[in-house]
């Protein structure tokens, strides 16, 4: 499996960006990449926010794999994200 190489909150608050802002999403902007790239920063809150909701997993994701493990990559996601981490 592939890593990413930016943080998770990141790549979810640039996904809330874009939903919010294109028109694929809830927004009008044909082409919102470069107000993504300006105004993910902005649903940062809301991305921590998805992270806490996703640190219990669902009984089908409990059971597809280590329960322990998930919460603590979640947690990890959070700590990530955590003021004073450059980002």
């Amino acid at each position: 499996m592939d890593t990413a190489t930016s943080p998770v909150v990141e790549r979810i608050a640039r996904v809330l960006a874009a939903q919010h802002l294109s028109a694929n999403g809830h927004g009008t902007v044909e082409s919102p990449s470069a107000l993504v790239d300006a105004q993910w920063k902005d649903h940062r809150d809301d991305a921590i926010a998805v992270l806490h909701t996703m640190r219990a997993p669902s009984p089908a994701m409990a059971a597809a794999g280590d329960v322990a493990v998930w919460e603590r990559m979640v947690l990890a996601a959070i700590a990530e994200a955590k003021p004073g981490i450059i980002m």
